[in-house]
């Protein structure tokens, strides 16, 4: 017996453009903000300013890693690019 699968989404990687999914709205917090998917209702925390800035601004960039260059430092860029991987596995951002 056959079972059609769907086809898995990419694994995050950094030099593809990506963007703030069209199905998530975001609540920014004194903390950072509150990332709602209505798609697959999930409540995602994004613990920082500095993360909400980078994943607001993503889809102004070619690439999440020039994102990530232009508003990180350098010290943190690794640890944000592993945020914004764990962001596309939860379907907060999506592949442009």
């Amino acid at each position: 017996m056959r079972v059609d699968q769907a086809t898995p989404e990419p694994a995050f990687a950094p030099d593809r453009a990506w963007r703030l999914s069209a199905q998530v709205a975001l609540r920014e917090e004194n903390f950072g903000a509150l990332a709602y998917n209505y798609d697959n209702r999930r409540l995602v925390f994004l613990k920082s300013r500095a993360l909400v800035a980078l994943v607001s601004a993503l889809e102004e960039y070619p690439t999440a890693s020039a994102a990530v260059d232009a508003q990180v430092p350098v010290a943190d860029r690794a640890r944000y690019v592993q945020a914004l991987a764990r962001l596309a596995a939860s379907g907060v951002i999506d592949a442009a």
